[in-house]
């Protein structure tokens, strides 16, 4: 083995159990924001394992648009909405649980035998890869450029949505007489941010 095969065992081992701890973290935390977090902690990790792949386009796009955009839109959505409600005990509880660990242990074994029964062949040859972003920049800034725009476009659009859901308490009832401070919302009494 060589020291470079070696660092790469250690650092996808690292990753992996990062990735699996923060994965576990987003699922049994109760605070959600704490769980926002951590599923950016899972795509980091995810696209420093596409760095071991030597996929680095596909790493920095992980990077730019699952911890970038995604995660941060759903932090502001949860920051934005703001309620906090009790959970209340529900009826048969024990029967979604059941069905929620039947499901999740299928899907386990369904998983571990198609790990198991894949060959899982491995190439002694090496290839030199290039760096595909070069060929992907340039398809993406010409042909592809439109389609990129638009998605912009909708998701500042969605960004705007949530922000109007969120505050849609203090818009008035009726349309007055139009004054400067008719356009402006009022903002929240400080002590109700904490409730």
């Amino acid at each position: 083995m060589q020291i470079a095969e070696g660092v790469q065992l250690v650092t996808f081992g690292i990753l992996s159990v990062l990735m699996l701890g923060a994965a576990l973290g987003v699922v049994l935390f109760a605070n959600i924001v704490y769980s926002a977090f951590l599923l950016g902690g899972v795509f980091i990790s995810m696209a420093g394992i596409y760095i071991l792949l030597n996929a680095d386009f596909v790493s920095a796009a992980q990077i730019l648009v699952y911890v970038g955009a995604v995660n941060v839109l759903i932090l502001f959505a949860i920051m934005l909405v703001n309620k906090r409600e009790d959970f209340k005990p529900l009826k048969n509880n024990w029967i979604r649980q059941g069905t929620t660990a039947l499901v999740c242990a299928g899907l386990f074994t369904l998983l571990s035998t198609v790990s198991l029964v894949t060959p899982w062949a491995i190439s002694t040859t090496t290839i030199p890869l290039a760096s595909s972003i070069v060929p992907l920049a340039k398809h993406f800034f010409t042909d592809f450029l439109l389609p990129f725009e638009l998605a912009s476009i909708l998701l500042l659009m969605s960004m705007v949505g949530a922000i109007i859901l969120a505050r849609r308490d203090f818009l008035p009832d009726s349309v007055g007489t139009s004054t400067p401070d008719s356009l402006t919302l009022p903002e929240r009494p400080r002590e109700l941010v904490g409730k």
